[in-house]
């Protein structure tokens, strides 16, 4: 996590109409999206002993640490009631400087772990990417990838603050419009919560559930977006890591303007690869003979879409926005997207017909994009990003931004570049320009970074783990197109596993072997 458009999504795929906010994630707002068929496995008869933890966060009032229990019981809300899945609600300070004010209620997903109750480690809450992903949609949603950790941990997620069930901002024409009208809108609608949805402040709130769900230390995994979370709490709360993974890390050195360029030549790159081997490896390439005369068809087709766009079904049609986003989706994919998207590309030029690359991008790309419709997620999307992010550019950056990106990238660059505009009005001042996630004294930290990411490009995995702070940050490479890599690469797998079962770390500099090797 997630993980894009804007580039703190980390995942390109927004409607045209949020592109002037936002740049790719698509996240829950209050909607439940598809689900895994999975009810787990049977759970062991052996009675279960509940976790209790000594350290409840200081400065807390006792109302909210040791008075406070998490009610568990079965989720009622469909599809979430289902076998294997208990909801609870956990109520925080809105505002952490003043404890003693008002609160809100973060909702909580979990699922019981399966295996010998004596080997049970604790709890290990996922935070699927985003910012904006509901983690209450994403756990059932996700459950397949992580379900050979259920015999050792309770696998739990929450929907961070403006996301779901857990104040969600409201940036729409009324209050209960879930579309993105704009800044003012934000505003009007959602302005008393704005100044308290950013990543620091859901850190703390990570704090105090780790104490209510019994652990000493916290046990966490976070993708994408995830990771600026995870870094977060571990900058704040060295002594509370337990054991953490980072995969497909943002880059903290980077602010949303560097990251933006950084973005488009990440996904540019991965196109290339995809074209040269589209090139050696598929009979008619859609695309050519390589990257330049890839660049070049991409150049004439989206001029004739954005002279006329191309039917997709359904009465919509994919313009020439459409068409960069909606590849992007596919590279996100990795090699498993590369044949989907030539024939969906062959589709489009010889038929024109943009019904397989959108409805492929919609159906097989991120999880953020498969979960809800575009406009609710812009809003928390925005409002998370803008919290975090200080910069707030003049016209003179604008476009001296959006020239940059346009000329990172001649395939994605038109595309992307309306990305820079994300918090350039926005209402509240943020947090800072870059985080600071130095964790000096924590538990190794496990960072796993794909070499072909196209959404959260490699070297911000490298940055992230030299700025944890040495023995912490422990990287993991793994030579392997898309965004994330786990549990695709069995290599990285083990490794991240082991670690999670064991608190053995790989050594540092390990390299998986994957499909750019």
């Amino acid at each position: 996590m997630s993980d894009a458009r804007p580039i703190r999504s980390r995942r390109p795929g927004l409607s045209a109409g949020a592109r002037i906010v936002a740049v790719v994630v698509l996240a829950v707002i209050g909607a439940v999206g598809a689900w895994l068929q999975y009810d787990g496995p049977g759970r062991s008869a052996e009675p279960r002993t509940e976790f209790t933890a000594n350290n409840p966060p200081a400065g807390l009032p006792t109302g909210l640490t040791t008075g406070q229990h998490l009610r568990w019981s079965r989720c009622t809300s469909q599809p979430t009631a289902r076998t294997g899945y208990d909801c609870a609600t956990m109520k925080t300070p809105l505002d952490h400087r003043k404890p003693e004010g008002r609160t809100i209620d973060v909702a909580l997903i979990r699922h019981k772990a399966t295996g010998p109750n004596a080997r049970r480690i604790g709890s290990l809450v996922l935070n699927f990417g985003g910012p904006g992903v509901s983690g209450v949609n994403g756990l059932p949603e996700h459950i397949n990838q992580y379900k050979p950790l259920l015999d050792r941990y309770d696998l739990v997620s929450f929907d961070p603050r403006g996301v779901g069930a857990t104040i969600p901002v409201r940036c729409g024409k009324t209050a209960d419009d879930t579309a993105f009208a704009g800044a003012d809108a934000c505003a009007e609608h959602s302005g008393a919560l704005l100044p308290y949805l950013g990543t620091s402040h859901t850190a703390r709130d990570l704090d105090l559930m780790r104490y209510l769900l019994g652990d000493e230390r916290l046990h966490y995994f976070g993708v994408s977006y995830g990771t600026a979370l995870g870094a977060a709490y571990a900058h704040l709360y060295p002594s509370h890591v337990g054991r953490f993974v980072l995969e497909a890390p943002v880059d903290p050195t980077e602010d949303l303007s560097e990251e933006q360029v950084s973005q488009v030549k990440a996904v540019q790159a991965a196109f290339d690869r995809f074209a040269a081997h589209c090139a050696a490896r598929i009979r008619h390439c859609p695309t050519g003979d390589g990257p330049e005369e890839a660049a070049r068809r991409m150049a004439r087709l989206a001029d004739r879409l954005e002279k006329k766009p191309a039917p997709a079904g359904d009465g919509s049609h994919l313009d020439a926005d459409d068409l960069a986003h909606s590849v992007g989706d596919h590279l996100v994919l990795g090699t498993d997207g590369w044949p989907p998207l030539a024939k969906a590309l062959t589709a489009l030029i010889d038929h024109n017909d943009g019904g397989p690359l959108s409805k492929g991008a919609s159906d097989t790309g991120s999880a953020e994009r498969t979960e809800t419709p575009p406009d609710s997620s812009t809003a928390a999307q925005t409002a998370i990003t803008c919290a975090d992010s200080s910069l707030r550019p003049d016209f003179e950056r604008l476009d001296r931004d959006e020239a940059r990106v346009k000329a990172a990238s001649p395939v994605f660059g038109a595309a992307w570049s309306t990305g820079v505009y994300l918090c350039y009005d926005w209402p509240f001042d943020g947090e800072r320009l870059t985080p600071q996630v130095n964790a000096e004294g924590a538990a190794p930290i496990l960072v796993v970074g794909g070499t072909g990411d196209p959404t959260t490009p490699y070297p911000g995995a490298r940055h992230m783990a030299r700025a944890l702070g040495d023995g912490v940050g422990v990287l993991l490479t793994a030579e392997e197109e898309g965004h994330g890599t786990y549990p695709q690469n069995r290599c990285v797998t083990e490794a991240v596993d082991t670690y999670l079962r064991t608190g053995r770390t790989p050594a540092a500099g390990t390299v998986c072997r994957g499909s750019m090797s």
